[in-house]
């Protein structure tokens, strides 16, 4: 059951973006703000969560269904549906490539199978529970890396103006302990890139279950380390996935530099 929930994924993922990055060509239709007047919702956010819901409805209509634009259902079949339509909003209405669809399920022990695509890039990042990770069907692995030091990491800021201060000292603690830092603009993105080594580390805040819940499952089945920032159980409030060379020094670096900077509350 596990490769029909993966292929179902990546199939209603692919369906999704493909649909929102035709539609864009047509032009960009702003339909309302989340938290700030810069999160940003589009008509193609809502429109690719409506065919994900659809598609997830017509073939597993038992399953229950959270998605990001407000769309959901409950079921019964003890397996549950988190959607992200357009992770990345703003790279997507700016015509850059790091925006993705991201569609994962779970039932009581965690993630089954997941799948991120990137439409601009045409590949499919997708894993289930035991049987690894792919990128574009061929096998994927995190990085090796064991020198901090030379650490690549990304990392994802709030829309609130304060709270974008506290985190960007945060990072001027340790920026110049580790290689660099990057911001992709979206959170399934960057998980996805330390699966496949393109990012040695990665770690935000205050983010939600259909952000993480397939990137990370395809992390860890690539290889990769996650939880928070002080290396205890994963939770949406603080995520850091990194290969496993690196995951406990750069734990050190975000705690030490949480105690310098009080933590930003969403």
């Amino acid at each position: 059951m596990t490769s029909s929930l993966r292929s179902l994924a990546e199939e209603l993922a692919r369906q999704a973006g493909t649909h929102a990055r035709r539609g864009r060509a047509q032009g960009m239709q702003v339909v309302g703000t989340k938290l700030t007047d810069t999160d940003m919702v589009t008509k193609f956010d809502r429109e690719a969560e409506a065919m994900i819901i659809s598609g997830l409805r017509a073939a597993r209509p038992d399953d229950s269904i959270v998605g990001e634009e407000g769309g959901g259902h409950r079921g019964t079949s003890g397996l549950e549906w988190h959607v992200d339509p357009i992770d990345g909003t703003t790279s997507f209405m700016y015509g850059l490539p790091t925006w993705c669809v991201s569609i994962g399920v779970r039932d009581v022990a965690g993630a089954v199978a997941g799948a991120v695509f990137m439409p601009d890039l045409d590949e499919m990042f997708s894993a289930e529970r035991g049987a690894g990770a792919t990128l574009n069907d061929s096998p994927i692995r995190c990085s090796s890396l064991t020198d901090v030091s030379k650490a690549l990491v990304a990392t994802g800021f709030s829309y609130t103006p304060s709270h974008r201060t506290v985190q960007s000292r945060r990072i001027s603690e340790f920026i110049h302990q580790i290689r660099d830092v990057r911001r992709m603009g979206a959170a399934a993105v960057d998980i996805c890139f330390v699966a496949c080594g393109r990012l040695d580390g990665y770690f935000e805040e205050n983010l939600h279950s259909w952000d993480v819940l397939a990137a990370e499952l395809i992390a860890r089945e690539a290889g990769a380390r996650s939880g928070d920032f002080s290396g205890g159980e994963l939770r949406a409030e603080e995520v850091l996935v990194s290969g496993p060379g690196v995951f406990h020094a750069l734990s050190e670096l975000l705690v030490g530099a949480q105690r310098l900077h009080p933590h930003a509350q969403r």
